[in-house]
């Protein structure tokens, strides 16, 4: 599942170290991590990799000892690496994560994206509404939340799949409910 629920335990950290950002507040009574799923893993990386290399070199043993092999040989390493800086890049790009953190009186939503600052917003769980946007957003089933009346509607989960942001709908609702109650 691409979000990850936390509940924190009273004696997970020391308070004197502050562990967490707002220790005023108590601990969370929920935290949630929101990340895009990630199919290829780093040991699938090392054999797609690996196979790439060794169909790639077939050819080349044909030609072995022959001017020709120094000739095809850069091209070839050119072609392994291009695949692993597409595929490096391509992990970095899905560096994005969404953390969810709710206190009775407080929720705050920190949205981290490679090669740019974390983006924070914050609002009384009270007033935030959850919206499902079945059509009419830039993706299927767009998920976006909105404090009180005048605050900003901000999207939430929009790297996930549709079935995936309705999950996260009623998750969030659930623990939304709680808070206010």
């Amino acid at each position: 599942m691409p979000f990850h629920i936390e509940t924190p335990q009273k004696d997970e950290a020391p308070k004197k170290f502050g562990a967490f950002p707002f220790p005023e507040r108590g601990l969370p009574q929920m935290q949630m991590r929101i990340t895009p799923h990630k199919s290829l893993t780093p040991e699938g990386f090392v054999w797609f990799i690996g196979a790439t290399a060794a169909l790639i070199s077939v050819p080349l043993f044909g030609i072995l000892g022959t001017a020709v092999f120094w000739a095809l040989l850069p091209f070839l390493l050119a072609a392994i690496w291009g695949v692993w800086a597409a595929l490096k890049r391509s992990w970095r790009d899905k560096d994005i994560a969404e953390m969810v953190t709710l206190w009775p009186d407080h929720l705050r939503v920190e949205r981290h994206t490679p090669r740019a600052a974390p983006k924070i917003w914050e609002a009384n769980p009270y007033w935030v509404r959850l919206s499902l946007h079945k059509t009419g957003g830039p993706v299927t089933n767009y998920l976006t939340l909105r404090g009180d009346k005048d605050s900003r509607e901000i999207e939430l989960g929009a790297f996930l799949t549709p079935s995936e942001r309705v999950k996260l709908k009623f998750t969030l609702e659930e623990a939304l409910a709680r808070a206010k109650a």
